[in-house]
């Protein structure tokens, strides 16, 4: 099987993409099996005894490179209940560029030294794309484990609507937020798809129990992966879609311009979703005029 017929079920219904062109991010309720997510918090907990240091102590772990970690980990990156959401966002050349875990322990906040670091994602992309507002080039996908449904759980805190900006004012004392800024509220294995643009940050977690997140990041297959992406060993257990989602590729050009092998996730949509099907996300591709003869051949040329 390609992937599960239930994502049939779970494109992006027209509510969810005004939702999410205009916020930046879209929470998707109950976006994890019972049972995965029951594996999913064994794989969490045991990366987080294994990594953690006495140095450590009670802050935020982050681990990245996580895929390895069990099979529940793979069973998560083309989750028929979220990742055809994805599709309806970036299209079909992609792939996943980066993946951690993150745990944070409950502390008294009296305890906690805290400063914010309200940031948009990828780093030197925000320093040397020169558009304003910047392109969307990625979208994370957090899977939240653990309840996030009140403030001061460890709850992310975004500006909806922000990415549509390159700045964000905030206080500068290092511990306030911006006026606009709320937290992310979510339940056991509820998602949120966030735009990398949305300028976000972590908060503190005071809940009384650890807060744990899965995050996976997906790009264009022509973006370089942000971790080490140990995955190659796994391709022999994965279907052709799977293999496409964690690098599998004929070619470093097939990423520009991907072959019928490379990208299976296209012949999927055309059977199922056409529409999604197309050369672009964003519609008729204009990357390609009229050329006289193969790519590739040296026709006209002397």
């Amino acid at each position: 099987m390609i992937m599960h017929a239930s994502a049939l079920n779970h494109f992006l219904t027209p509510t969810e993409r005004e939702v999410f062109e205009r916020t930046g991010y879209l929470i998707i309720h109950d976006a994890i099996e019972s049972s995965l997510h029951r594996r999913l918090l064994e794989v969490v907990d045991r990366v987080d005894t294994r990594e953690r240091q006495p140095e450590h102590g009670n802050r935020l772990l982050s681990v990245t490179d996580v895929i390895q970690e069990g099979n529940a980990m793979v069973e998560l990156i083309d989750n028929p209940r979220v990742f055809p959401k994805l599709l309806s966002i970036l299209g079909w050349n992609i792939y996943l560029y980066h993946s951690h875990l993150d745990v944070t322990p409950s502390e008294n906040i009296n305890d906690q030294t805290w400063n914010v670091a309200w940031h948009q994602d990828s780093m030197r992309v925000n320093d040397e794309i020169e558009s304003n507002p910047r392109p969307r080039l990625s979208v994370k996908i957090g899977y939240y484990l653990t309840d996030v449904s009140a403030p001061d759980h460890g709850n992310t805190l975004v500006v909806p609507g922000s990415h549509l900006t390159n700045s964000l004012d905030c206080p500068d004392d290092g511990v306030s937020n911006p006026d606009e800024a709320i937290p992310l509220r979510l339940n056991p294995g509820d998602a949120v798809i966030l735009d990398r643009r949305v300028w976000h940050t972590r908060s503190p977690n005071t809940a009384g129990f650890p807060r744990k997140v899965i995050w996976y990041g997906y790009s264009y297959r022509w973006m370089r992966p942000k971790d080490e992406m140990t995955v190659a060993h796994l391709y022999h257990q994965l279907s052709p879609v799977q293999r496409q989602i964690l690098g599998d590729a004929t070619s470093a050009n097939s990423a520009y311009d991907p072959k019928p092998e490379d990208t299976p996730l296209k012949a999927w949509l055309e059977e199922h979703a056409p529409h999604l099907a197309t050369a672009s996300p964003h519609g008729t591709s204009n990357a390609r005029p009229p050329a006289g003869g193969e790519r590739g051949s040296n026709i006209g040329r002397n």
